[in-house]
């Protein structure tokens, strides 16, 4: 059974960074939406997203489709982690989309992609492997 968007709201409250990045979900269990704040900034001259804030916004946004999907009681544990950065993050609304690549018993596999303008220009992509369920190793 899936986990419902207030029960979800719950889990993502537990993680702080959601909540200091800003991250808002949409009607889409597949989009998340990460408004244009002056505290996710890096590069204040041009101004540009901090590296960060944009990579943790997509495993967040990757977390939110993993507990969508699976009837996890907790937030999963991120095993592995990789992200491109495609292109400068400027100081707007940045969206997530997720595709789920595999799930399985004990791991999950997910797809990333950050844009602004237009989603046929990210401006990064990820891989996200997340571990559900303890085990003993």
């Amino acid at each position: 059974m899936a986990v419902d968007k207030a029960n979800l709201l719950k889990l993502l409250d537990r993680v702080p960074y959601a909540k200091t990045l800003g991250i808002q979900l949409t009607g889409d269990p597949e989009r998340c939406l990460l408004p244009a704040r002056k505290s996710n900034i890096g590069n204040p001259t041009l101004p540009a997203l901090h590296g960060g804030a944009i990579a943790g916004f997509m495993e967040l946004s990757a977390m939110s489709l993993v507990l969508q999907h699976t009837d996890a009681e907790r937030v999963p544990k991120v095993v592995d982690y990789s992200v491109d950065y495609v292109r400068a993050g400027k100081f707007c609304d940045t969206h997530s989309r997720c595709e789920l690549v595999y799930l399985g018993r004990r791991m999950i596999n997910v797809r990333v992609s950050a844009w602004q303008e237009d989603e046929a220009s990210p401006i990064a992509m990820a891989r996200v492997q997340f571990l559900l369920k303890d085990t003993p190793w």
